[in-house]
């Protein structure tokens, strides 16, 4: 299925053996101030990103997408956009595939494959992955935060727009979910999402939240503002 059609799974799900121990896996920030992470996945999708980041822009948000890397390969200058608007870029594989099926190999070059096109693109790196629906073992995500150096970014709030229960509804699951330190999942290549996004975005502006990427509500530096190289063994292969 192309990847602009592709729907996802029917079950969208946290692990069941998550542990924050060394920051191996994330579901949200732990703070008490009233700052959310906005996260995006799938993309980029060649029309409804754009609108999306024309809506982020007009409020002056800052968000997360978790690209897959071959729409990345397609539509790099929407890539490009996104870093010079000041958003963040995540690892969500190559091709979408469930990574609980593959071995440690084909992981990694689902991941380097995906990094490889995004500094082609951006002359950045990824330096958080998001697994496709949510599908992860333990000993998977401390294998590519010890090879890699990603942590896994899961997330608090899921409107499940995935199952595209209308523009309404996903925003008032994600005003109800919010809480400080949230790490907001949703999709871009979605349409009710897009439409969704002004209510919810104005929804919890006014119930006096502010908006961070994963990096920054986790307290490091600006990804937009950093300069990476890619992993040895993928550099060898471009």
């Amino acid at each position: 299925m192309p990847a602009m059609a592709q729907a996802a799974s029917s079950k969208i799900a946290l692990p069941t053996d998550i542990s924050s121990e060394r920051l191996i896996t994330v579901t949200a920030a732990p703070t008490r101030a009233k700052l959310v992470a906005m996260t995006f996945d799938d993309g980029p999708h060649p029309v409804l990103t754009p609108q999306l980041l024309d809506i982020l822009k007009a409020r002056r948000i800052r968000a997360t997408f978790y690209v897959i890397g071959r729409n990345v390969a397609r539509y790099p200058d929407i890539v490009k956009r996104m870093v010079a608007e000041g958003h963040e870029i995540g690892n969500h594989t190559w091709r979408h595939p469930f990574l609980t099926q593959l071995g440690s190999a084909s992981v990694l070059r689902e991941l380097d494959r995906t990094s490889e096109a995004v500094y082609k693109a951006v002359q950045r790196m990824p330096v958080t992955m998001r697994p496709p629906y949510g599908a992860l073992s333990r000993a998977q995500r401390a294998m590519i935060l010890k090879q890699r150096e990603m942590p896994t970014i899961l997330w608090s709030v899921d409107p499940e727009d995935w199952r595209r229960p209308g523009a309404q509804v996903v925003a008032n699951r994600i005003l109800g979910g919010a809480r400080p330190g949230a790490i907001i999942l949703s999709h871009d290549i979605h349409a009710p999402t897009i439409k969704a996004m002004p209510v919810a975005l104005d929804g919890l502006i006014e119930a006096g939240y502010r908006f961070a990427t994963v990096s920054m509500i986790l307290g490091a530096r600006d990804w937009s503002k950093l300069r990476w190289r890619l992993p040895r063994e993928a550099r060898a292969k471009s």
